[in-house]
């Protein structure tokens, strides 16, 4: 459906999601995301998909995640640069693309909507989405507020969908990969074992810190706001956390100056300091032992994949 050698999506994520990364991801036989609002104006995404074709002749997609927001940023502008573009693959999360459909289907876009629950993918299967990415607890960023693991999560998503389901959150191996498709998933996507390559515009810090990590290691914020969001473990995080268990009421603005997305990309993914803001990543670091390029990644996942249901699954039958 979306014209690539292997089923694997390297999923959106909030300023790693840039053309370095996701050229790498697609010239390795996988689906690679620009994230739209890593960008400051649909403009700028104009010219990043523009760098991102002198990169890869093969296919790309572009995240868009609409959150609640006071002062929101243009959506619609944003969707507009991706399409003109000529993208033709869109990745939504948060908030239901709903609005947006009747012009992505207008101009043959696949959409593939992000999900933490079955009701949600079932309404992403309602409005037209092509398929879904089930995101399980595991995952890093927003898990949703439900805390079912992709282990329940995916067959019981697999159980009432007849669109494909891609299987996300906490993947990072060809055994998962495996197990996802036993599951029920026509795909993978992954977010944090993508950072962890040597194609990944983040600091080398950041990936030493995934890789000397073990699954203990992320934290979740914003559980008193109803908007949890899974992050690494550190004094900043902690400190959101405890204010969070002493507040009643807890009051965002309290926890701003500590979350600030701008403290988090200078100081961590920038700055290399990774206990001086808070970062996004999931429980998978426990599995992540190296920090290899997007194609040595790739090929070994398929392969070990391959093996496990050859030689294990196989044989045990």
């Amino acid at each position: 459906m979306l014209g690539i050698k292997y089923p694997i999506i390297q999923g959106g994520m909030m300023w790693v999601g840039r053309a370095e990364l996701a050229a790498a991801v697609s010239n390795a036989g996988g689906l690679g995301i620009l994230t739209a609002l890593t960008q400051p104006t649909p403009d700028a995404l104009r010219l990043e998909i523009a760098r991102c074709r002198e990169m890869t002749d093969k296919p790309f997609g572009v995240n868009i995640t609409i959150l609640p927001s006071i002062n929101p940023p243009p959506y619609e502008e944003y969707a507009r640069a991706a399409v003109e573009s000529g993208v033709k693959i869109i990745e939504t999360a948060g908030r239901s693309p709903e609005q947006f459909m009747p012009y992505f289907k207008e101009h043959g876009v696949k959409v593939i909507h992000k999900c933490t629950s079955v009701r949600h993918a079932l309404k992403a299967e309602r409005i037209g989405c092509d398929a879904v990415s089930v995101d399980g607890f595991e995952c890093a960023g927003h898990p949703g507020e439900d805390d079912i693991t992709n282990l329940v999560l995916l067959p019981a998503a697999y159980a009432k969908l007849s669109i494909p389901m891609v299987a996300s959150g906490g993947i990072g191996n060809g055994q998962q990969m495996a197990a996802a498709f036993a599951l029920g998933a026509e795909g993978i996507n992954m977010g944090s074992r993508f950072v962890a390559t040597k194609e990944a515009p983040v600091h080398q810090n950041m990936k030493q810190a995934m890789v000397d990590a073990d699954e203990l290691q992320t934290t979740l914020m914003f559980r008193s706001l109803n908007n949890t969001v899974r992050v690494f473990k550190n004094p900043v995080s902690s400190q959101v956390v405890s204010i969070e268990a002493q507040a009643g009421d807890t009051d965002f603005k309290d926890l701003q100056p500590l979350v600030a997305g701008v403290r988090g990309r200078e100081r961590c993914i920038e700055g290399g300091d990774i206990d001086d803001g808070v970062w996004t990543v999931g429980m998978v670091m426990g599995l992540i032992h190296d920090i290899p390029s997007c194609e040595e990644l790739i090929e070994t996942m398929v392969k070990d994949c391959r093996e496990t249901v050859i030689n294990r699954l196989q044989g045990m039958m």
